[in-house]
């Protein structure tokens, strides 16, 4: 029960401290979007960078099923 009120006074403290002073406030502000852009930048290399392992494999499967349907097209019109 402590800890809930630590807490508690410390989240107070905070929401006082951006409430009075324009220069907190723009720090809160900038340091969310710091915390934004980073959560964003990691979430672009999970997704498309090649150096990750996963998308390398999928970018391999992608390209392997569109050669195999290549293949299946040119055999077609090659009769």
């Amino acid at each position: 029960m402590t800890a809930t009120y630590v807490y508690l006074l410390i989240f107070g403290c905070f929401t006082y401290l951006i409430a009075t002073d324009a220069s907190i406030a723009k720090a809160v502000y900038l340091i969310s979007q710091m915390i934004r852009f980073r959560f964003e930048r990691f979430k672009w290399w999970v997704k498309y960078s090649p150096d990750n392992p996963i998308v390398r494999y999928l970018i391999w499967r992608r390209s392997y099923k569109l050669a195999k349907e290549l293949e299946e097209e040119l055999k077609s019109n090659a009769k």
